[in-house]
């Protein structure tokens, strides 16, 4: 039963490695995996007698701290359902997700959060404040009314026995298209899918990472956190709480660290900085990850020659746990450039309209089944016909499996380009733009056009001390793209928006650089 829950994974390693580092924030305190494993089960006990009951939702808005891994980890221990939220949201926001959520207790870091704090209180839902004074300690809660936990008696949690139906965490779409979805994911579908990325990586005690992206997000929860803890491996946090450019490759050095995970966007900043300030000394790595947005070939490419390891590019979303496939390591086959790799752990199918296996190299929706899939949306039956069709949960991605069986992405379906009829991939276009020398981060995206029905834009930011207008791009893009892909208006531009996670959304870019009621008309 223990190896079928996330909680059984992960008190493994407390056994096998209980000196072995777990956590460890520079400069201000280690936790061994022992450590850790004690500080959850108290905190969880501590949970249980002031009332949370299994099945009780949990907010967290917490920064990258070692508060949140361990109230985090608490939650799901207790058999509720922990809900890490985005510390930045607005009250609005908070106000929403608090709802959607229907959220029993907030608990943030002990200096709180004025927004999440306000809704809480707007919602009538109490609040507590977790704090980790030093490694040797307890952690205290401390609950809205000025009471702590440590006031209330604390019992074992031998009567509460995790089972792999429990649903143990609850995330959020994106949200690229239309509100966002609510994800159970279940403690199940949590093992299988740390050990399907511990598996494909071959990660053990001896592994080392630091953090990079916000633990409210699915990338850096599994992938980066709980993937290594399975293992007996370590990570490191920010002393900071999020992500610095500036103290990255020092953190890497300290901890000691083996490889790393990231989204494009991160990976383009580490470049930007090394072009402009290199490290003296690089860190030898085993690998450096990709994920949750599409890597053009040619960053890939400046990865592995700035920084001397293999980039893996992987794909993953919320509704798998995270990581569907990925290029492998080295020793294991080839990794291909703009492809995101072999399925790992999963099942995965390229299915027309009908239902009906595509065939090697014909495009198709990607579809996959497996233990990591949650089981469906919640309160949201039209979704879950829809995504569930034919046996098989639909990604919405378009894209082709290769003779080799490896995964090419042509790009959401609602995020093709249909000009005219003519369907074009935004990440081959993606790819284009990021081949010129002097861009740093370029976007193509569709917009309404009363001629062809849609016609494509792009926006493009130029590398540091370079400069490139309108026609060199489009001169590129013609001299690499059929006349149709060539995109029809270039944005030059210092800045993209871009989510909490560092994702580019095309429909968001589409509509800050051209408005919906602002869409220009043909002849205007």
């Amino acid at each position: 039963m223990e190896g079928l829950t996330l909680t059984g994974v992960l008190r493994k390693p407390a056994g096998e490695f209980p000196s072995r580092r777990a956590i460890s924030v520079p400069g201000r305190l280690d936790l061994s995996h022992e450590r850790l494993h004690q500080l959850v089960d108290d905190a969880a006990a501590r949970l249980a007698a002031a009332g949370v009951s299994p099945g009780d939702v949990i907010a967290l808005a917490f920064p990258n701290t070692v508060e949140l891994v361990i109230v985090f980890l608490a939650v799901i221990r207790a058999r509720a359902v922990v809900a890490p939220l985005n510390p930045a949201y607005t009250e609005d926001e908070f106000v929403f997700y608090l709802s959607d959520l229907e959220t029993k207790l907030l608990v943030t870091n002990a200096e709180g959060n004025a927004a999440a704090v306000a809704a809480a209180a707007q919602l009538g839902i109490p609040r507590a404040a977790a704090s980790l004074r030093d490694a040797s300690g307890t952690l205290e809660l401390s609950l809205l009314d000025g009471a702590t936990t440590a006031d209330v008696a604390v019992t074992p949690l031998a009567g509460r026995v995790n089972d792999p139906s429990d649903v143990a965490l609850f995330l959020h779409t994106s949200g690229t298209t239309s509100r966002p979805k609510g994800v159970p994911l279940t403690q199940l579908n949590l093992a299988a899918s740390v050990k399907n990325i511990r598996s494909a990586y071959r990660l053990t005690e001896s592994d080392s990472t630091v953090i990079v992206l916000p633990l409210f997000h699915v990338h850096g929860l599994v992938a980066a956190l709980m993937s290594s803890l399975s293992a007996g491996a370590s990570v490191s946090l920010p002393a900071a709480g999020r992500f610095s450019a500036s103290t990255f490759w020092a953190d890497m050095r300290a901890s000691g660290a083996t490889w790393y995970t990231a989204v494009p966007t991160i990976h383009q900043i580490l470049l930007d900085r090394h072009a402009s300030r290199p490290e003296p000394v690089y860190p030898k790595l085993r690998f450096i990850r990709s994920c949750s947005a599409s890597l053009a070939p040619a960053i890939l490419e400046h990865l592995e020659a700035a920084f001397g390891a293999p980039v893996l590019e992987a794909y993953a979303m919320t509704e798998a746990a995270h990581q569907m496939a990925s290029n492998p390591l080295p020793d294991d086959g080839p990794r291909k450039p703009g492809a995101v790799g072999r399925p790992t752990g999963l099942e995965m199918a390229i299915l027309d309209e009908e239902g009906a296996r595509r065939p090697p190299n014909v495009p198709g929706e990607v579809c996959i089944r497996g233990p990591n899939v949650t089981k469906g949306y919640k309160n949201n039956p039209e979704a879950n016909k829809a995504a569930f069709a034919f046996g098989w949960f639909h990604t919405g991605d378009v894209g082709f499996l290769d003779a080799d069986g490896y995964l090419h992405l042509v790009g959401r379906i609602k995020e093709l380009i249909n000009r005219g009829g003519e369907k074009i991939s935004p990440i081959e276009v993606d790819a284009v733009l990021l081949d010129h020398p002097d861009i740093a981060q370029g976007v193509a995206f569709g917009v309404p056009d009363d001629k062809y029905g849609e016609e494509i834009n792009c926006a493009v930011i130029p590398r540091e001390g370079a400069e490139v207008d309108e026609a060199e791009v489009v001169r590129h893009c013609r001299k690499n793209l059929a006349a149709f892909k060539v995109p029809k208006r270039v944005f030059i531009t210092d800045s993209l928006p871009k989510t909490a996670t560092g994702k580019i959304q095309r429909r968001i870019v589409a509509e800050f650089f051209v408005p919906p009621a602002k869409a220009p008309r043909a002849g205007a």
